[in-house]
C-alpha cells in the first residue's frame, strides 16, 4: 500500500460534508446546493447563472431546472479536474421586468470559452434547451468528452466546425432538433464516435445531404433510421435508402454550406451583421436578434442629427446602405417611444443602433453587451443613471450621454469602466459631480461636460483640477454659479476661485438629495429614488406622486372651525361642510360677520366674534353698549394736576388752572423768567407765580441793578499761591513764598525735597535741551538720581560713589559720561549747576572749575517731548 504526495492532501468523499478541513478556506458546497459524496446537486433553485465555489474534488454537477439563460465564460470549471459529469442544463430564461411571457423560454446561448478547464469531463448533458446552433467555440475545453446530449433543442444546421476538437466523444445525440441539413465532413473530427442519435429531424434530402446516405451505410453507428421529410417524394423514406440520384438539387441551390445564417427580428431588416430596427415605434426589443451583430445602423437625415460622430459623419449617414464605421457603436439616441430596451439581446453583440424611440432610464439589459465598444444614448429622457448601469462593459472605450435630463450621477455610475477615452454629458442639468466618478475611468481622456449648471463651489474644486491634468475638457464647460463664478471656464479658472461663502442653492441640493424640498404632502414620506427622482409613501387615505389626492375625500378633515365633513353621494372625491353657528363658506373657513346689525353707541367700534359681537367704546363712555359716560372728574381719575378745578364736559374733562400753572392738565409751571427784567448779566431764577435775580459779585439789588464799588489795587492784582499784597508808590506788589516767583508769584521756582523717594516731574521742560539747571542738594547717601531725561536715547544726573556722574546715550552711538572730582554726600548744602547746549554738557559743583562732555559725530537731539525727572 502507498500514496503519492499528490493524493495524500485528497480523499475522496471528504467534500460532501459541511465542516472542512481548517486548512481549506474554500467553501465546501455552493449555498443551497446538496453535496455529497462529490456530487453537487444544484438543480431546482432557480439560478441564474453557474454558482461560484464548488469543491474542486466535484465529479458530477446537476444543473437541470434552474432559470440560467446565458453559460458565460467566467472559468468557473478551470479548477474542477475532478469533474466527469455534467447534468442537464435544463435551464429557463429568467423574467424580464416588462414582459412576463418570457419567462418559459429555455437557454439560447452558450459563450465560446465556457468549459474552459473541464477537461476531465466525460458526460454533457443539454437536453431540453433552445440551442439553436453548435459552433466549436461553445466546447472548447472539454477534450476529454466522451458522452453529449443535445436532445430536443431547435439545432438546424451542422457543418465541418461544429464539433471540431472533440476528438474522444464517442456518443452524440443529436435527437428531436430542427436538422434540415448536415455539411460534408462534419462529423470527420469526431474520431471516437461510435453511437450517433439523429433521430426526430427535419432532414432535407436534397443534393447537399447526398454524402450522409453513403457515410451512415459505411460507419454503421447511427442510431435507428432517421428519415427525410423533403422533398414529399422522399417523406418518411430511411436516409440510408435514398438512392444516390434521388438527392438532387434545384438549380441554384448547389451550395453545400451549411453556416448558419444571421436570423433577423421581424421587425427590422438584416444585412449580413448590420440590423436595422429604426422608426419601428418598438416598445421592446425585437426577438431573435444575431449574436454576432456588429452594427444596428440608423437612416437619419444628416440636419436632423444633434451632432457629428468621428465614425459615420452626418452626410454619409442618410444614404442607402449603411455607413462604415470605425468601430461598433450601440447607439440609441433621439429615441422617441421606448420605455425600457426589451429582453431577448446578446452578450455578443457590439453595435447598436435604436432610433426613433424614447429611453427614460438606461435599460439594465445592457450590462449583458460585453464586447459593446460605443455606447450612445444621445438624446433621449434619461434623468438618472445607477450604479449597475454599464457594469461588465469593460470593453466600453466610448460613452454618449449627451442631451438627455440627468440632474443627479451616483459615485460608482462610471466603476470599471477602465477602458472609456470618451465620455459626453454634454447638454444636461448636472450641477455637481461628486468627487471620485472617475476613479475608474483611468484611460478617459476627453470629457464634455458643456451646457450644464455647473455650480462651482468648492466641492467641485476637484473636477476644475482634474480636468487640467492633461486638458481631459476642451473648454466649453462653464460655471452657472454661485453668484460671481457665473459665465466662468472650468478649464482656465483658478482653482481657489471655487470657494463655498454662504449656502448652497437649494434648487442644486435638490437634484441629488430631491426629498430636500419636502415635496410629499399630507405627511407622506419622501424617499429618494434614482429612477423616480423621488417616491413618497402616502399614509392611509391618500395617493398621488406627493399624495395630495385623497381617497376619502374627508380623511383630510377639510372641514374649518369645528365643521362637521360628509361624503357627497352625487360627486365622486367631492365633501360637504355643516357648519356650526357663526362660520359659513365651502369649508366653514368664514367667520359670518356680526357687526351688519350691531347696537353700539357713541361712536363704538363693533369687534365681530363668532355668533356675536364687542363694542369697543371711545374714551369717557362704558356700558355693553357704549351708552354711558364715565364720572372722568372723580377724585381717583381727575387729570387735572396742582389743585386744579375738574370741569365735566361731552369730550372729556377739562381743566381750570391755578395761577402759575398751565397745560390741558395744568401740569406746566408757567416760566416767568420768559419776560424777566434782571439787569447787568444777571440770572432769572423762576419761582411760583414769579421769579427772582441772581446777581454776579459786586452788583445788587432785586434786579441786580446797583454796580459794585470800585477794587482796590490788591484786588486787582491777583496774587497766586497765597502770596500777600502791598500797596507801594501807587502799585501793588506780591510778595512771594520762598519757592515761588513771577508779578503774581505764579511759577514754582525751586522744590525742597525731604522724602527720600520724592521726585519732580516737568511733563513740557523749555527750550531743552539748551537749559541751565541749578540744584541744591543735600544728602549722605552714596549712590541716587539727581535727574533723567528721555526714553531710548537719554540723559542722566547721579551720584555715583558720592560724586557727581553725568552720563548720555544717544542710543546708536556709544555712550559718554562724565564725573566731578569733588564729592557732595557729606550731608551739606551743594550747587550742582548742569548747562546742555546741543551736544555739550558742562558740570559745575559749588561753582567750580566745570567739566565738560562734547559728543562728537552725528548726534540725536534729545526727545524734548519725554518728561524731564528731578530727584527720585
Amino acid at each position: 500500500f502507498s500514496i503519492t504526495a499528490k493524493e495524500q492532501y485528497f480523499i475522496p468523499g471528504t467534500e460532501d460534508t459541511r465542516l472542512n478541513n481548517a486548512c481549506n478556506s474554500d467553501p465546501v458546497c455552493p449555498p443551497k446546493c446538496r453535496c455529497e459524496s462529490n456530487v453537487v446537486d444544484c438543480s431546482n433553485l432557480k439560478l441564474t447563472k453557474v454558482p461560484e465555489h464548488i469543491p474542486s474534488s466535484t465529479s458530477e454537477l446537476r444543473l437541470n431546472n434552474n432559470d440560467i439563460t446565458t453559460l458565460e465564460a467566467t472559468g468557473a470549471f478551470k479548477s474542477l479536474s475532478q469533474l466527469k459529469k455534467i447534468i442537464r442544463f435544463t435551464l429557463l430564461t429568467q423574467r424580464f421586468s416588462l414582459y412576463s411571457n418570457l419567462s418559459n423560454n429555455k437557454i439560447t446561448e452558450i459563450e465560446d470559452g465556457a468549459f474552459e478547464g473541464a477537461s476531465s469531463v466525460i458526460e454533457l448533458h443539454l437536453t431540453a434547451n433552445q440551442i439553436d446552433s453548435v459552433r466549436s467555440g461553445m466546447f472548447r475545453g472539454l477534450e476529454g468528452l466522451r458522452m453529449m446530449m443535445l436532445r430536443n433543442n431547435k439545432i438546424s444546421c451542422v457543418h465541418n466546425d461544429s464539433f471540431t476538437g472533440l476528438h474522444n466523444v464517442r456518443l452524440l445525440s443529436l435527437y428531436d432538433n430542427q436538422l434540415t441539413t448536415i455539411t460534408p465532413g462534419a462529423f470527420d473530427t469526431l474520431q471516437a464516435l461510435s453511437t450517433l442519435n439523429l433521430l426526430a429531424n427535419s432532414f432535407n434530402c436534397d443534393c447537399r445531404l447526398a454524402w450522409l446516405g453513403d457515410w451512415l451505410r459505411s460507419r454503421k453507428i447511427v442510431t435507428g433510421n432517421p428519415r427525410c421529410q423533403r422533398p414529399g417524394f422522399l417523406k418518411e423514406i430511411p436516409l440510408q435508402d435514398v438512392a444516390l440520384p434521388d438527392f438532387r438539387c434545384d438549380e441554384g441551390q448547389e451550395e453545400s454550406s451549411c453556416v448558419p445564417r444571421p436570423q433577423c427580428p421581424s421587425e427590422c431588416t438584416c444585412l449580413e451583421t448590420v440590423v436595422r430596427c429604426s422608426n419601428k415605434h418598438l416598445h421592446a426589443l425585437p426577438k431573435g436578434i444575431p449574436r454576432n451583430v456588429t452594427e444596428l445602423p440608423v437612416i437619419v437625415p444628416a440636419a436632423a442629427l444633434p451632432h457629428s460622430r468621428s465614425q459615420c459623419s452626418p452626410t454619409t449617414i442618410a444614404r442607402e446602405r449603411p455607413c462604415s464605421c470605425a468601430q461598433a457603436v450601440l447607439a440609441l439616441e433621439a429615441l422617441m417611444e421606448v420605455a425600457v430596451l426589451p429582453g431577448g439581446h446578446s452578450g455578443l453583440a457590439v453595435s447598436r443602433y435604436l432610433d426613433g424611440n424614447q429611453f427614460s432610464i438606461v435599460p439594465k439589459e445592457l450590462s449583458g453587451f460585453k464586447y459593446l465598444q460605443l455606447v450612445d444614448l444621445s438624446n433621449n429622457r434619461i434623468n438618472s443613471l445607477t450604479n449597475s448601469s454599464f457594469s461588465n462593459m469593460s470593453q466600453l472605450t466610448t460613452l454618449i450621454l449627451s442631451y438627455n435630463s440627468l440632474r443627479c450621477i451616483p459615485k460608482m455610475a462610471f466603476g470599471g469602466l477602465h477602458s472609456l477615452r470618451l465620455l459626453s454629458l454634454h447638454g444636461n442639468e448636472i450641477s455637481e459631480l461628486p468627487d471620485g466618478i472617475f476613479n475608474d475611468v483611468t484611460s478617459l481622456s476627453h470629457l464634455a461636460i458643456g451646457a450644464n449648471p455647473l455650480y462651482c463651489d468648492c466641492r467641485l474644486r476637484w473636477l476644475s483640477d482634474w480636468v487640467k491634468t492633461g486638458y481631459k475638457e476642451p473648454g466649453i464647460a462653464r460655471c452657472a454659479g454661485p453668484q460671481g463664478m457665473e459665465g466662468k471656464l472650468l478649464l482656465t479658472t483658478p482653482a481657489k476661485k471655487f470657494e463655498c461663502t454662504g449656502d448652497v442653492d437649494p434648487e442644486v441640493l435638490a437634484k441629488c438629495n430631491p426629498c430636500l424640498s419636502s415635496p410629499c404632502l399630507n405627511q407622506g414620506v419622501c424617499q429618494s429614488d434614482l429612477m423616480e427622482i423621488y417616491r413618497c409613501s402616502c399614509p392611509p387615505g391618500f395617493k398621488g406622486k406627493n399624495c395630495e389626492t385623497a381617497l376619502n375625500a374627508c380623511v383630510s378633515n377639510p372641514c374649518a372651525n369645528g365643521g362637521t365633513c360628509r361624503v357627497d353621494e352625487e360627486e365622486e372625491g367631492e365633501y360637504i361642510c355643516k357648519c356650526p353657528l357663526g362660520f359659513e363658506g365651502p369649508t366653514c373657513q368664514t367667520n359670518a360677520d356680526d357687526c351688519e346689525d350691531h347696537d353700539c353707541e357713541n361712536g363704538a367700534t363693533c369687534v365681530d366674534g363668532v355668533n356675536n359681537y364687542t363694542c369697543f367704546c371711545p374714551p369717557y363712555y362704558t356700558g355693553e353698549m357704549c351708552e354711558e359716560m364715565e364720572d372722568v372728574c372723580a377724585p381717583e381719575r381727575s387729570p387735572c394736576k396742582h389743585q386744579s378745578t375738574c370741569l365735566i364736559t361731552p369730550t372729556g374733562p377739562k381743566c381750570v388752572c391755578s395761577p402759575g400753572y398751565v397745560g390741558d392738565d395744568c401740569s406746566v409751571d408757567y416760566n416767568d423768567c420768559g419776560d424777566h427784567r434782571c439787569q447787568n448779566g444777571a440770572q432769572c431764577i423762576d419761582e411760583l407765580n414769579g421769579y427772582s435775580c441772581v446777581c454776579h459779585q459786586g452788583y445788587s439789588g432785586q434786579l441786580c441793578e446797583v454796580p459794585p464799588s470800585p477794587l482796590s489795587l490788591c484786588e486787582l492784582a491777583d496774587c497766586q499761591n497765597n502770596a500777600p499784597c502791598v500797596e507801594r508808590g501807587g502799585r501793588a506788589l506780591c510778595q512771594c513764598p520762598p519757592e515761588f516767583g513771577g508779578p503774581r508769584c505764579e511759577k514754582l521756582v525751586s522744590v525742597n525735597f525731604v522724602d527720600r523717594d520724592s521726585y519732580l516731574l516737568l511733563s513740557d521742560p523749555k527750550n531743552w535741551p539748551q537749559a541751565n539747571i541749578t540744584l541744591q542738594v543735600s544728602t549722605a547717601e552714596d549712590n541716587g538720581i539727581l535727574l533723567y531725561n528721555g526714553d531710548n536715547d537719554h540723559i542722566a544726573v547721579e551720584l555715583y560713589q558720592g560724586h557727581v556722574k553725568v552720563s548720555y546715550d544717544p542710543g546708536s552711538q556709544p555712550g559718554h559720561a562724565i564725573y566731578s572730582t569733588e564729592t557732595i554726600n557729606d550731608g551739606q548744602f551743594h550747587t550742582v549747576e548742569l548747562v546742555t547746549y546741543d551736544q555739550m554738557v558742562n558740570l559745575s559743583i559749588d561753582g567750580g572749575l566745570p567739566t565738560t562732555m562734547d559728543s562728537f559725530g552725528a548726534v540725536r537731539t534729545l526727545n524734548g517731548e519725554a518728561p524731564l525727572y528731578v530727584g527720585g
